[in-house]
C-alpha cells in the first residue's frame, strides 16, 4: 500500500469496518467491504485535507459499497452470527451493542447509516448531512424515523431496553 493508505487503515480500518458490519450484519461482508475501501485508497489515491476529512471520505465510500452490497441477490438478512465471529467483534463491541448492531443491520440503509453515524461514530446531524450529501432537515428526519423503526424490531425481537433509550 503506499503510505496514504497504509496510514488510513491503521488510523481508521476497526472504524471501517465496525461501519461495514452495523450496515451488513455480516463480518465477512463487513472485511470485504472494508478491505475495497482500502484498495479503492491505493488504486485512486487522494488528497485530504486532515484526518478528518480522510475519516469522512473512508466512510462514505463504505456506507456506498454496504449499499451495493445491500442491493445485491447475495444477501442474506437474516443469517445469524456465528460464536466465532462474536468473538472477533468482542474486543471492539459489548454483547448489548453487538444484538443492536444487527438489529440497526435489519433497518433500511438510509436508517441504519444515519444511526450509526449518530450513535456509534457520535457525528452531529450537521456532519451525517455532509457526509451523506444531504440537507441536515432529511437527516433529522432519517433519524428519527430510524428511530421508531429500530424500536419496533427490538419490541418485536423481545429486546428489554427499559429505562434506555434508543
Amino acid at each position: 500500500m503506499n503510505n496514504s493508505a497504509l496510514y488510513a487503515f491503521n488510523m481508521f480500518g476497526d472504524t471501517v469496518l465496525r461501519a461495514a458490519f452495523a450496515m451488513t450484519g455480516n463480518y465477512s461482508e463487513a472485511e470485504d467491504i472494508t478491505q475495497e475501501v482500502f484498495l479503492t485508497l491505493h488504486s485512486k489515491p487522494q488528497s485530504f485535507e486532515t484526518d478528518e476529512h480522510m475519516k469522512a471520505w473512508l466512510l462514505r465510500t463504505a456506507i456506498n459499497r454496504c449499499k451495493n452490497y445491500r442491493m445485491s441477490a447475495r444477501v442474506r438478512r437474516d443469517q445469524p452470527l456465528s460464536e466465532e465471529l462474536t468473538d472477533k467483534l468482542s474486543c471492539e463491541f459489548t454483547p448489548r451493542d453487538t444484538e443492536i448492531r444487527e438489529m440497526i443491520a435489519k433497518l433500511p440503509e438510509k436508517y441504519a447509516s444515519v444511526i450509526f453515524l449518530y450513535y456509534f461514530e457520535e457525528y452531529t446531524v450537521k456532519e451525517i448531512a455532509g457526509l451523506l450529501g444531504k440537507s441536515e432537515n432529511t437527516v433529522s428526519s432519517l433519524l428519527q424515523r430510524g428511530r421508531k423503526k429500530l424500536k419496533m424490531i427490538l419490541v418485536k425481537e423481545g429486546y428489554d431496553y427499559g429505562a434506555q433509550r434508543v
